[in-house]
């Protein structure tokens, strides 16, 4: 396998129902079903494995009402991954469902951007509205991480290894990251909550948990520059990404997707 191309995997592990008109500021005159699927990732060749975002675990889906399908760690080892031999985790923010499963890796090197680290342990956490998408426990993890040297700080673009960047999007969070990785069918761009749904990429419009809807709007247009084509952006919670790619065997159908694939019909 070359060096700078990857397999990139979208993994499920959760579920909450939601109506479209709770997935826009605004509301949407359609009030249709519009569940969201959590998901974490794995961008992997012959040389390198990384886990993007750790998920959350059964205690946290109990306090947020969320639904558990299948461990994070569980999911992983569909894949063959061992979560206590993993190396690198890129947190693309550090909300509830994407920074929790605090003892789940415990090896890894945390890949963060400056931005949201201070974001997350700042003033800004002193409002309610502000801090509910966090989990003081997890910051604090991630606190305790930095003291034992094992968070790597990006400020902005940069390189995280050949064929892999990180780039600041922000507005969701501070401090969001999404993941541009080279593969065999161009680059892929792991957008996480730069656009939660395909719609929100193709109505630009904005989902209701927000730090600044101006760098949300200006998102929308960096992944799509960043990505080969709009076919090749993944968003971070639709579950059409598990309709549109195929599973890497039929076992896995509706749980994990092989994002380095062609979408269907495509």
């Amino acid at each position: 396998m070359i060096d700078d191309v990857y397999e990139v995997y979208a993994l499920r592990y959760a579920h909450s129902d939601r109506r479209s008109p709770e997935n826009f500021i605004g509301g949407d005159s359609h009030d249709v079903a519009m569940p969201l699927a959590y998901y974490v990732w794995v961008v992997r060749n012959a040389q390198r494995t990384f886990v993007v975002d750790t998920g959350f675990d059964q205690a946290s889906a109990d306090r947020r009402r969320r639904d558990l399908l299948r461990p994070v760690g569980e999911g992983l080892r569909t894949l063959g991954i061992d979560a206590d031999t993993v190396q690198d985790v890129i947190i693309t923010h550090m909300h509830y469902d994407h920074a929790g499963n605090d003892d789940l890796f415990p090896r890894a090197r945390f890949h963060v951007q400056d931005c949201e680290m201070s974001y997350a342990t700042g003033r800004c956490m002193c409002h309610g509205p502000l801090n509910h998408p966090y989990d003081v426990d997890n910051v604090v993890a991630m606190v305790r991480r930095v003291y034992s040297g094992r968070v790597t700080f990006h400020d902005g673009t940069d390189e995280l290894a050949p064929g892999i960047t990180l780039h600041r999007i922000g507005g969701h969070s501070r401090g969001l990251q999404s993941v541009r990785v080279r593969t065999r069918r161009g680059h892929v761009v792991l957008a996480s909550d730069a656009a939660h749904f395909f719609a929100h990429l193709d109505r630009k419009k904005v989902f209701p948990t927000v730090d600044s809807v101006a760098d949300v709007l200006e998102g929308y247009e960096t992944v799509l520059r960043l990505a080969t084509s709009r076919d090749h952006v993944v968003p971070g919670h639709d579950p059409a990404v598990l309709e549109l790619y195929p599973a890497p065997s039929p076992s896995l159908q509706g749980w994990v997707a092989r994002l380095d694939a062609d979408p269907a019909g495509r």
